[in-house]
């Protein structure tokens, strides 16, 4: 136990003076993302709430065919802007987000009590413009809606006759649920944020001190091979759980710059949240740090270790792109596979709904089965003479 604690040490007073690996592990690590999160969220938010709620300015073609069209959008905050020349080719040009065009035979239609078209030239593809298309929508079915209903009364009848289906709407979503669907991004970067919190530390400690020819003299020391691996591993484990505490409380303070308010959301991510997920994420901790050090003990150089294990960095992704891709009801098995059990529970947490002991504590069991298979491996690998060579 004292040579594990003696290689744990030494390995991590040294690496603390390696600006390199500080500042992935204890700053771009678990600051980047939160940082990111929080400046992204606050303008794509502000941006959608302008388009939502301040003036909707449309350019009108053909606005003198229906004044009174216009004066009833108007009231609803519409701001028309004058007609343009090629309004498809404006749209596709990203010049404005909609264009609104009124036939010349409108007037004709409307008094003779038939249906008058109008038509919403707009570009599906332009995700900012589907705000104010709908704004515009809403604004023409209010004023078909209330024009209906005058139609009806002029006959002698009344308006709920045209409308036989009542259809009401009951959300059942909380303010945090749909912060969790916000936030469904937040399980990914606490795995980014302990993979990269330990790679540097796991290709130094292997690939680095093999091409500095430093592990021979380690490897010559009457201490067994698993001894020295543990205490590498324990290294990597301490800066990898300092990464992801810096993450977690980062977000943390991060969720009070978000405007939950505007979007009727609350965000609980407390000393509760950041504890269950700490506590779901432990298993990952020990994963990578065998998961890392094996991979980088086939690489001959640091700079090769450094392309493995950046391409391995794409294997945390994947729970997230499948889960967003296939969106599928939380099961109980989910919890004894790695990566997905992280990305289950953890976006559970954000939702605000209990995640079981029993699925927390399958969660830590299979992620320790897991790298403890991954020990013996790397364990056999570093019993290999060649592994002090330096090609």
């Amino acid at each position: 136990m004292s040579a594990m604690l003696t290689v744990w040490w030494k390995e991590v007073r040294e690496n603390l003076r390696d600006k390199r690996t500080v500042f992935s592990a204890l700053i771009y690590g678990p600051l980047i993302g939160p940082v990111m999160f929080v400046v992204l969220m606050n303008v794509i938010i502000n941006q959608q709430m302008q388009k939502a709620e301040g003036p909707l300015k449309v350019p009108v073609i053909g606005a003198q065919y229906a004044p009174n069209l216009i004066d009833a959008l108007k009231q609803q905050g519409l701001v028309p802007q004058p007609p343009l020349a090629n309004p498809e080719k404006a749209v596709r040009d990203r010049d404005t987000d909609v264009v609104l065009r009124i036939p010349a035979d409108f007037g004709k239609a409307w008094s003779h009590g038939q249906p008058a078209q109008v038509e919403v030239i707009y570009d599906a593809s332009q995700q900012d413009a589907s705000t104010p298309r709908n704004r515009l929508e809403d604004m023409l079915r209010l004023y078909d809606k209330q024009q209906g209903a005058l139609r009806l009364l002029a006959r002698g009848l009344a308006p709920s006759v045209a409308t036989p289906l009542v259809v009401s709407q009951r959300d059942q979503s909380t303010p945090q649920s749909r912060a969790g669907m916000l936030l469904g991004i937040l399980p990914y970067f606490f795995v980014l944020a302990i993979y990269i919190g330990g790679m540097y530390l796991a290709i130094d400690l292997t690939a680095g001190e093999r091409e500095r020819q430093s592990l021979e003299p380690l490897f010559a020391n009457p201490v067994a091979r698993w001894r020295i691996l543990s205490g590498k591993l324990g290294a990597i484990a301490a800066f990898s759980l300092a990464s992801l505490v810096l993450e977690a409380v980062a977000f943390s303070i991060a969720g009070h710059f978000l405007p939950a308010e505007k979007l009727g959301m609350a965000f609980d991510l407390g000393a509760g949240f950041i504890a269950d997920a700490i506590l779901l994420e432990l298993p990952l901790i020990a994963l990578f740090a065998v998961l890392e050090t094996l991979v980088a003990a086939f690489a001959k150089s640091y700079r090769e270790a450094q392309t493995y294990l950046g391409l391995l960095m794409l294997l945390p992704i994947l729970p997230s792109v499948l889960m967003m891709v296939l969106p599928v009801k939380p099961a109980h098995w989910m919890y004894a596979v790695p990566l997905l059990a992280q990305q289950v529970g953890i976006s559970n947490l954000l939702r605000g709904e209990v995640v079981r002991v029993g699925d927390i504590g399958l969660a830590l069991v299979s992620g320790f089965v897991v790298s403890a298979l991954l020990g013996v491996a790397t364990a056999w690998v570093y019993r290999s003479e060649r592994l002090a060579i330096s090609a």
